[in-house]
């Protein structure tokens, strides 16, 4: 390793001399311009016919004439300028007068002013190129304004205090990235055998899982010189610019050997060659050539230079980056499951003050956050606590923070006529007792008709576990609790609003995708998935369906027969249990918002495990 961590030792004397140059050269400009002004801030100009007037007065005292410009003295000391026509009549009149005139060609006109900011705009390019010389070491004059060179950010080990200790959850993740450790640390453990260690690890996995920092974990525990650039950081619109700073970034790695290189969002650069507009020659792929030939090329050097990447595209990456010898190893970083959740929380709740709160219940009832989610609902829930001038952030806070989070604000200026208030109470009333009724639903949570975000009320319900698959009547129970809104309001109003209409939505798409993909119909275990995937990010267009229009008029009554059977399903249970559903929507108008215990109690239905953020 090299000792001195990449630092050049300051050369003495180059730093302070070439700021006094600049300096000098700065003085001199603002020196010309103030005697400049001093000099020309009194002269007058005056007309043609104003110079004839003054000379037949006899108060010009001298003139100098260059073509026709001139700039004279009156006697009184003061100073003009004028521009002339040169006749007889104004010679004469000057002779008479005994003005004295000097005359000037016009090829013999001074650029004494003109020359000097030339000259003073010369001196700061040199010095411009004296500073770039000084930082390459005077070479590389090609790279005077550092252009080609990597933008990026070197660590020293003694820099980077990020461990594992730091990452929270992703157990399976910095277990296959611990190899890598070893071998820093330790490169003859590995070599006596013949191991080689993988010169690549992808990280893979949705935005705000810890990728990153798992990255710089890596670094830390290894204790060993750390670069970080952004994959969008190579590609500019100068050509060649992106392939040069790739040599330059590995140039460098290679003299601070062993170390790593971490490319966030490598899918800026690493995306399938010959889709898009540019070709196979453009600026993006020249650079990404170059990545391809650094990582594993016939003129490889050899040095343990170890290269993770990040990305939540690893769909649209090229195929030669992904081969064994560049990416050896692609690593899923997921989200997090329950007991990584709980873990996480712990990591950011040191600094908050709290009171009586339940990480585990938390983190039952987060289940789909990842963990920059769940930091940003500690968050929130402390600004929230803050406002009510708490003295510590209670689980109510947490409820709240989940609600902003996942839904919007709550909009407290909205307007409510009875007759919307009253539909929206039984649209929500409809899916909640649904809910409650199905078997195979997640438990019930709560129910409001407070308005957040784009929505006029809410039916909760949350998976007491972390859930990995659905089965069939689990699905089936969804799009049943869907129809819920729908039926509450033509049940009571004999009419439907277009609040319905994402409910819709979801029930029909989860129904397309029981018949299209999961081969949960009449259709038989096929997949008739035809979803298509657009070329500019990264993947050749599809040939679209592939299947008959027989088949897909199949599929569209098999969605039919689905989405039929449940919304009937769905209408007899409400209607067995009318009186039920009155109640709620009642309770609902009257209090905005019910727990999930209060329901249990009101509709005398046995209740289910839950998790409500409760105080205790």
């Amino acid at each position: 390793m090299n000792k001195n961590n990449g630092f050049r030792p300051k050369l003495p004397g180059r730093g302070p001399n070439a700021l006094w140059l600049l300096l000098a050269l700065v003085g001199l400009g603002v020196g010309y311009l103030f005697w400049y002004n001093s000099v020309n801030r009194e002269v007058e100009s005056v007309s043609f016919s104003k110079l004839l007037t003054a000379i037949e007065a006899d108060t010009v005292d001298s003139m100098i004439v260059q073509g026709q410009h001139a700039q004279g003295k009156f006697k009184d000391g003061k100073v003009f300028d004028t521009y002339i026509v040169p006749t007889n009549q104004l010679w004469d009149s000057l002779k008479t007068h005994k003005v004295d005139v000097e005359i000037y060609p016009m090829e013999k006109e001074s650029w004494g002013g003109y020359a000097f900011f030339i000259l003073l705009f010369i001196g700061i390019m040199l010095f411009v190129f004296y500073m770039r010389q000084s930082q390459n070491g005077g070479g590389g004059s090609s790279k005077i304004f550092s252009v080609g060179k990597s933008k990026a950010r070197f660590f020293s080990p003694n820099t980077i205090t990020v461990t594992f200790k730091d990452v929270a959850g992703n157990q399976e993740a910095k277990e296959d990235v611990q190899d890598i450790i070893e071998f820093l640390k330790r490169p003859e453990h590995f070599s006596r055998l013949g191991a080689k260690i993988p010169r690549g690890v992808l990280l893979t996995g949705a935005p705000g899982n810890g990728k990153t920092l798992i990255a710089k974990a890596v670094a830390g525990e290894a204790n060993c010189p750390f670069f970080s650039i952004s994959g969008s950081d190579f590609v500019e619109v100068f050509v060649g610019v992106g392939a040069s700073r790739v040599r330059d970034l590995f140039a460098q790695a290679r003299r601070h050997s062993p170390c790593i290189v971490f490319i966030d969002e490598i899918d800026a650069v690493g995306r399938q060659r010959g889709i898009g507009m540019g070709g196979g020659n453009d600026e993006r792929e020249q650079t990404l050539n170059q990545l391809l030939a650094e990582m594993d090329g016939f003129s490889t050097e050899q040095g343990a230079v170890i290269v993770i990447a990040a990305t939540n595209r690893p769909d649209v990456l090229d195929k030669a980056l992904l081969r064994p010898g560049r990416f050896d190893r692609t690593i899923e970083v997921p989200y997090p499951d329950l007991t990584s959740r709980e873990e996480i929380l712990n990591v950011h709740i040191r600094n908050v003050k709290c009171k009586d709160i339940d990480l585990h219940k938390i983190a039952q009832g987060t289940a789909g956050f990842s963990g920059a989610d769940l930091e940003n609902l500690i968050n929130e829930a402390a600004l929230l606590a803050s406002k009510a001038g708490e003295e510590g952030v209670m689980m109510k806070y947490f409820e709240l923070a989940r609600d902003k989070i996942l839904l919007g604000a709550e909009r407290k200026t909205i307007i409510f006529t009875e007759k919307d208030k009253a539909m929206t109470a039984h649209h929500e009333a409809g899916h909640a007792l649904l809910n409650l009724l199905l078997p195979d639903t997640d438990p019930f949570h709560k129910v409001t008709i407070v308005p957040r975000g784009r929505t006029l009320g809410v039916s909760w319900s949350l998976p007491i576990r972390d859930k990995y698959s659905q089965n069939k009547e689990e699905l089936v129970a969804r799009i049943i609790v869907c129809f819920g809104g729908l039926l509450g309001e033509r049940m009571f109003f004999n009419t439907q609003t277009s609040g319905c209409s994402n409910d819709l939505e979801q029930a029909t798409k989860i129904a397309r995708t029981m018949v299209c993909r999961y081969g949960m119909s009449d259709l038989g275990p096929i997949d008739y998935d035809s979803s298509q995937e657009n070329p500019y990010v990264g993947r050749d267009m599809q040939n679209g369906r592939e299947f008959s229009e027989r088949t897909a008029q199949r599929i569209d009554e098999e969605v039919e027969k689905i989405m039929g059977d449940c919304y009937r399903k769905g209408e007899q249970l409400l209607q067995e249990h009318r009186d039920k559903l009155a109640l709620l929507a009642k309770t609902l108008i009257e209090k905005e918002t019910v727990q999930a215990a209060e329901v249990y109690v009101l509709l005398d239905l046995p209740p289910r495990e839950t998790h409500v953020f409760e105080s205790k």
